[in-house]
């Protein structure tokens, strides 16, 4: 990747650019232990120390020059921390003019600013993990729910690579069956017969693990849902009571909200942007009119649409849809018709059976994901995971088909290459600079 050196010494502070108690500025690189003594109060303690241990000093502007900070120093000598390079890691204090000093500092000895992702790449390239524990580290950084946490923390333990590994070793095993059939005349071996029920297998696990990035997507990246209805339908005061605060005014007027109003929250688990809307209805008003035409186009981007009806006045409702959840509000003022999912947001009946439909209408058709499973949240590993699985599908109607091995063989060799290039082993440059720009400066 040609944005980055690999032969220099980068520097990054790998925490918040905040004022803190504590800040960690990360260093890394082949002679960065020798290059920081010069401007350390312990110079031959730091060239010293063993790989793993800390060093207690000083943070000098040069050998002579001011003291920068106290500070606190991990030492990972060649082959070990988290690039598996030389590489030191500086506890200081966390404000702001001294972090400014300290990176000046360490500029001035000839160290440069590391990109994003940079530190990572590094990782990537000693081979300290593969390119779906990378995507995990800045998926473990993103995540906004703990399941989403534990799913990426998962993959960067290694449960995905683990498992592609697997997958690919099977599959070589069974290209190297009909590589040997290929290569050699059929007079010198025994009758072959297709190994077709592995074939399945391959075929199905990888097409369940493709199958999970639904899963992951609504868990790491969250799900739009839109409060539509009519006028004074209970939409504001649903939106502050699934938030915990008032965030919307909540008026018996007609038309109070204009606009839309959008929050964060977690429902059973899942990270949701909230939206509540202007009231669906006849408006002359132009404010309150194109309040209405927002609503719209929210709830054509939505992914699940919470109508509200008003049990005293039902007027319009929607045909019901994967992506409309219907419920009537003013439950405990009038009885909404049998069977159908009632609410009263003023006194709280309803509401928790309210956002068990919402996780369920979110998570329908999912299928089983226990903690256990090895969930996918990358878009880019979810398309080579489909073409690997779609390459196999076809291998499998062509053996079915009886056609020449040759042929078969093709498909097999297409499904090993995306669960190479997934893993990293034979990714292509310009994808590689894409994922790790991505990342945060510092990791």
């Amino acid at each position: 990747m040609e944005s980055y050196n690999r032969d220099d010494i980068i520097f990054a502070l790998a925490t918040a650019w905040a004022q803190s108690a504590l800040a960690v500025i990360r260093v890394s690189g082949e002679g960065c232990t020798k290059l920081l003594s010069t401007c350390f109060s312990r110079p031959k303690a730091l060239m010293d120390a063993q790989n793993a241990t800390l060093v207690h000093g000083y943070l000098t502007d040069g050998p002579d020059g001011a003291v920068l900070d106290e500070v606190v120093a991990a030492v990972y000598t060649q082959g070990h921390g988290y690039t598996a390079e030389e590489a030191v890691e500086f506890t200081c204090h966390g404000s702001l003019p001294g972090l400014r000093r300290i990176l000046s500092c360490f500029k001035r000895l000839g160290m440069r600013n590391a990109e994003p992702g940079e530190f990572t790449f590094r990782s990537f390239l000693h081979g300290r993990m593969d390119l779906t524990q990378a995507e995990a580290v800045q998926e473990l950084v993103a995540a906004q729910s703990e399941r989403s946490q534990a799913m990426a923390l998962s993959r960067l333990e290694g449960g995905l690579r683990e498992q592609i590994n697997a997958t690919k070793e099977q599959l070589l095993t069974l290209l190297a069956q009909v590589e040997v059939q290929l290569d050699y005349a059929e007079d010198e071996l025994d009758e072959f017969t297709f190994p077709r029920e592995a074939l399945g297998v391959l075929f199905r696990s990888i097409a369940l693990l493709a199958g999970t990035y639904s899963v992951g997507r609504l868990y790491g990246q969250g799900a739009r849902i839109v409060l539509a209805g009519a006028t004074n339908a209970g939409k504001s005061t649903l939106f502050n009571l699934l938030l915990k605060q008032d965030r919307s005014i909540v008026s018996d007027i007609k038309g109070t909200t204009r606009d839309y109003i959008e929050a964060d929250c977690l429902i059973e688990g899942i990270p949701i942007r909230l939206y509540d809307t202007a009231g669906l209805r006849e408006s002359s008003d132009t404010l309150e009119s194109a309040g209405i035409r927002k609503t719209e186009q929210l709830i054509g981007q939505a992914d699940l649409v919470v109508f509200l009806v008003d049990s005293s006045e039902v007027g319009h409702i929607p045909a019901k849809d994967e992506r409309t959840l219907i419920v009537y509000s003013k439950s405990d003022l009038f009885p909404a018709p049998k069977g159908e999912l009632a609410i009263s947001a003023q006194s709280g009946q309803g509401i928790k059976g309210l956002v068990t439909a919402i996780a369920n209408r979110l998570t329908s058709g999912f299928g089983a994901t226990g903690d256990e499973q090895v969930v996918i949240e990358s878009e880019r590993q979810h398309s080579l995971l489909d073409s690997a699985a779609k390459a196999l599908e076809r291998a499998l109607a062509l053996v079915d088909m009886d056609v020449p091995l040759d042929i078969v063989a093709v498909e097999l060799g297409e499904a090993m290459q995306n669960l190479g290039e997934l893993t990293g082993e034979v990714t292509p440059a310009d994808i590689l600079h894409k994922i790790f720009s991505g990342f945060c400066v510092g990791k």
